[in-house]
């Protein structure tokens, strides 16, 4: 009897990083050049807003077309100093190109990452309100309001898991393409102002995180954005640009992992991970 080899499963992570993560189309125009299909995705922040769009079927001409007419004042409606924006501008991006979208019902399965203040711990959404979760994992300390979801006040994942590498895994995946679109993430302030000394408190905190990201991943693909501002969609184009070359430049490696045996040992759910699915 003839036995079929069984399938490697690769999973895609993309990581948060605010405006940089324009960097993450670059990355996706390269996956279509070269024809790859993943397994699964996750995404953290503005990591788990593009991963949204890419598990629903969104290749990089229409998200290219979402991501030209978006702009920062639509998204944080607030300038005043000490406060927050809702999250109300992301939310009518996301419903009106996707609908009312539960996160079962994605393409591709998928998974947002949040942290739930009330608990602190992190959340990995795989089932229910695609929206809900989304925006809990883009809702930054300090400049969003959290997101309050099943009982939850959801705030930004990346206090916890800024490149959700390990995700993809706990649902079976063999090996994962990480994108980290801020890996000059750390960098430190002059300013003693509130919103200054906040936002540099969080890249400290996101540092940390990011470690993990790099060890899950198995493919950790790092365009250059450090010239570019985490809070302003200028340079969209450049940014781009620099996520399809530094995806280009890892695909050799990307490549060698399609061309895997798939893995013997899967990783056991963590109990300081609540994951709904």
């Amino acid at each position: 009897m003839l036995f079929k080899r069984k399938k490697v499963k690769i999973g895609l992570a993309f990581g948060g990083g605010g405006a940089r993560g324009f960097a993450h189309l670059g990355a996706i125009k390269a996956f279509e050049q070269f024809g790859l299909k993943f397994d699964f995705v996750s995404g953290t922040s503005v990591g788990s807003l593009v991963g949204a769009f890419y598990a629903n079927g969104f290749g990089f001409e229409q998200l290219y077309r979402v991501a030209k007419t978006v702009r920062m004042k639509d998204i944080k409606k607030s300038v005043l100093p000490f406060t927050t924006s809702k999250l109300d501008g992301l939310a009518d991006v996301i419903k009106a190109n996707l609908g009312e979208k539960k996160i079962e019902d994605s393409l591709i399965p998928f998974a947002a990452v949040a942290v739930d203040l009330k608990s602190a711990k992190e959340v990995c959404f795989a089932k229910g309100d695609l929206t809900s979760a989304v925006c809990g994992s883009c809702a930054v300390p300090g400049i969003f309001q959290p997101v309050e979801y099943n009982d939850m006040i959801l705030a930004d994942g990346g206090l916890q898991n800024t490149i959700p590498a390990d995700i993809p895994k706990y649902f079976g995946c063999d090996y994962v393409v990480a994108v980290d679109v801020n890996k000059s993430r750390l960098y430190g302030t002059n300013s003693t102002k509130f919103l200054d000394v906040l936002t540099c408190s969080i890249r400290i905190l996101m540092k940390s995180n990011a470690i993990r990201g790099y060890v899950n991943g198995d493919v950790v693909i790092g365009p250059e954005t450090k010239r570019f501002k985490s809070t302003s969609t200028n340079g969209l184009d450049d940014m781009i640009e620099e996520g399809y070359k530094a995806t280009i430049d890892a695909m050799p490696k990307i490549l060698e992992l399609f061309k895997s045996k798939p893995r013997k040992k899967k990783l056991v759910l963590p109990d300081d991970i609540v994951f709904v699915k």
